[in-house]
């Protein structure tokens, strides 16, 4: 399958999904409010929120075993520089009330203002730090 068509699909798919999560469920599918609701978990709040993060894995235990080759990529940094990484990422989520998936897919689809200051921020701030880490640090490993 052509990437264009692979990435189409995908795409499509995560519209949907997010679309009937809103439509079913009255809730926004972004994905750091769906794991925060599971910590600590509210009772009553659980049963969706649990669906939803193993639909996740299962997904991609899926396309993993159709597609291995898809993950074949040896990782491009270090495990401390990837944790690292993903410890500023949840803090940027944190501080602006959602993720990338809650804002970018989700928001923005609902024409929040909130959503695109968001959006903007954090494509302008993950430009940024690739632009250091590879010409001015000369990439971090």
């Amino acid at each position: 399958m052509h990437p264009f068509v692979a990435a189409l699909l995908g795409g499509a798919l995560v519209g949907l999904s997010a679309s009937l999560l809103l439509l079913l469920q009255g809730r926004i599918a972004g994905i750091s409010g769906i794991l925060g609701g599971l910590l600590p978990p509210t009772p009553g709040d659980i049963d969706w929120r649990v669906t939803f993060v193993a639909g996740l894995v299962t997904a991609g235990a899926i396309a993993g075993a159709l597609t291995p080759d898809a993950f074949d990529a040896a990782p491009l940094r270090t495990g401390g520089v990837t944790a690292a990484a993903g410890l500023l990422v949840g803090y940027g989520t944190r501080l602006g009330n959602g993720c990338t998936s809650g804002h970018g897919i989700c928001g923005l689809t609902r024409f929040s203002g909130r959503s695109l200051a968001s959006v903007l921020t954090f494509m302008a701030a993950g430009g940024l730090t690739v632009f250091i880490v590879e010409h001015i640090l000369g990439g971090l490993r």
